[in-house]
């Protein structure tokens, strides 16, 4: 392994402030509810809502503001979100009067959660399309009260109207004009305004993830994520411009956004970083793309295709590209990753978009355990069972001898009562 381009090491931060910030914040929306959450607008948005839940008057006036292309865009890349979610939402099914034992009938059924909350960035870029991608899958799953919430734009005390429209178009049942870890807090504890909900998902800074956190118990999360990420696997079969570009759309979400490319050619991995100086010297977003690209972008040229395999697997990335000649050879040992984009055509932004997956994905290793935001994350898989006397009777020993070997008496007790 050869590093050609080495990334700034990412150091151990002391979150201690960071925690202590977030948990007065939910102290002080638990104790004082919506004043603490006015207090809060006017401190950090520069203004006071006479109330946090968007009017219809708004939405529409949203409306007003979009052209018939852009209402028609986000119509289309909702359909294709929606078509995929109910393709998940049918591959799952419910299990009936399964029988392990003649008289024993075990089932699970798959329950949508009463409530959720979409939490919808607002930072650096109003990043409508997450709105798409947060309630569509929840209105799939049946949930019955779908809330977004995003914060508004500084000093208006309005959530960017592409964003509002974006969620009205998505299905949301409600809508609030709140953001940050004050946010989190309320829908999670509930205020006067806010009745709290079973599950927030949706990405955030660092405040609304510490938020997510220190909350979660009280209220369901998806995952807690950090910057964005995205991984390519390439070979001498690639376009340098195409990684290039891809590389740069991951870097320009953060400054601290990870772009790391695994290449099997070394003269591919200096074209691609003589690609990416390149756009930069152009591209729109540079000032970010490039703090990004140079303190965390990282290339790296491998010996073979098994040993970017292995790497890809212990990085776990939020995004994975796999640019080769023949990506069949690798993709069943990739095991790794929040979500799989396969081939040259396939870039990753597509699924930031339009294409139908899901974006909300999770970041820092979490790929280890966790897939991103889908249909699922708004449902309950419960089990259920029931019995006939002779299969209690004949069960109850067996369990009976179990309870006792532990020391839980009464379990024994509760059991033999069916002998």
């Amino acid at each position: 392994m050869r590093i050609i381009k080495k990334a700034k090491e990412r150091t151990a931060e002391d979150n201690r402030q960071l925690r202590n910030t977030v948990s007065d914040i939910i102290d002080n929306v638990c104790q004082n509810g919506d004043q603490a959450l006015r207090d809060y607008s006017k401190k950090f948005d520069g203004f006071l809502r006479d109330s946090f839940r968007v009017s219809r008057e708004e939405i529409d006036a949203a409306y007003g503001q979009m052209t018939p292309e852009e209402i028609a865009d986000l119509k289309e890349a909702k359909g294709n979100i929606e078509a995929f979610a109910k393709a998940q939402l049918a591959s799952m099914s419910e299990v009936k009067d399964y029988s392990p034992k003649p008289g024993i009938f075990l089932g699970h059924k798959i329950i949508p959660v009463s409530s959720a909350c979409c939490y919808v960035p607002g930072g650096r870029y109003p990043l409508f399309s997450t709105a798409l991608m947060l309630i569509t899958p929840a209105k799939v799953a049946g949930v019955k009260r779908v809330v977004a919430t995003a914060p508004v734009v500084h000093g208006t005390g309005s959530i960017n109207y592409k964003t509002l429209v974006a969620m009205d178009l998505a299905g949301a049942d409600e809508i609030y004009a709140v953001g940050g870890a004050q946010a989190i807090a309320a829908f999670s504890y509930g205020t006067e305004q806010i009745a709290p909900v079973d599950v927030i998902v949706g990405p955030g800074n660092q405040f609304v993830a510490e938020a997510k956190r220190q909350c979660y118990g009280q209220v369901g999360i998806d995952f807690i994520a950090g910057p964005s990420e995205v991984l390519a696997i390439a070979d001498e079969a690639a376009d340098p411009d195409v990684l290039a570009a891809d590389l740069l759309a991951q870097c320009e979400h953060d400054p601290n956004a990870k772009a790391f490319l695994l290449a099997t050619d070394e003269a591919l991995a200096k074209a691609t970083i003589e690609a990416v100086e390149k756009e930069l010297e152009t591209l729109e977003t540079a000032d970010v793309a490039r703090q990004s690209w140079d303190d965390y972008g990282e290339v790296v040229v491998l010996e073979s295709l098994a040993e970017a395999v292995s790497v890809c697997n212990e990085y776990a990335p939020e995004h994975l590209e796999v640019n080769i000649k023949e990506p069949e050879q690798i993709i069943d040992q990739l095991t790794n990753y929040g979500s799989l984009f396969i081939g040259g055509n396939t870039a990753e932004a597509f699924g930031d978009y339009a294409s139908g997956t899901n974006h909300t994905l999770p970041t820092i290793r979490a790929a280890r355990y966790t897939g991103g935001v889908w249909v699922g994350t708004f449902l309950k898989v419960c089990t259920n069972q029931r019995m006939t006397a002779d299969a209690s009777s004949a069960i109850a020993p067996l369990v009976s001898r179990m309870a006792k070997g532990e020391g839980l008496i009464a379990h024994s007790i509760a059991a033999e009562k069916r002998f």
